[in-house]
């Protein structure tokens, strides 16, 4: 059963705005993705369709890119993520929405780590890009994100695992996480 993930956020702004923070997205002045806090956005090539990359452990394939509107990534790691992820830019009658869908069928592996690890992890990360481009967009942010106690521990972590394999790596020496 496919798992269903929306945020969104509203904007008293024009679409070409919200449009040109979607089109930033993994370049060098990125004004969406939350690299503050989060693994940046990377692609082997411009955002585009056919740009592969991801960010973290997420590894995904630009499927489709309208500029200024809409991009769509199709998952292709880690093992079990079927589905994608996306962001769409949608003109109303005060301003524009920008919304994330993501919609996952969890197989394997991911049965578990999906619910127990990496949406919460998700719901965060997108949240904290939500809160960048309202930052952006008016100046302020009217209700900042806050990391739940489980995202903070998950995140601790995952920090203390790579803390060990990055010591690993530079010494040369094996240490299991």
């Amino acid at each position: 059963m496919a798992d269903l993930n929306i945020h969104r956020r509203h904007f008293p702004v024009p679409e070409s705005e919200v449009g040109a923070l979607l089109d930033s997205l993994a370049g060098e002045d990125d004004a969406l993705w939350p690299v503050h806090s989060w693994p940046p956005m990377l692609f082997d090539r411009p955002l585009g369709e056919g740009a592969v990359g991801g960010h973290g452990p997420i590894r995904y394939t630009v499927e489709y890119y309208v500029p200024g509107r809409w991009v769509r990534f199709r998952f292709t790691g880690p093992r079990g993520f079927h589905g994608f992820h996306e962001f769409t830019v949608r003109p109303t009658d005060d301003g524009t929405e920008l919304i994330d869908l993501l919609i996952m069928d969890a197989r394997g592996p991911a049965r578990l780590t999906w619910p127990l690890v990496f949406r919460w992890l998700h719901d965060a990360c997108l949240e904290d890009s939500l809160d960048r481009a309202e930052q952006a967009l008016t100046g302020t942010v009217a209700h900042p994100a806050r990391w739940s106690l489980w995202v903070r521990l998950l995140r601790r972590i995952a920090a203390y695992a790579l803390g060990r394999t990055s010591a690993a790596k530079s010494t040369g020496a094996y240490q299991p996480v």
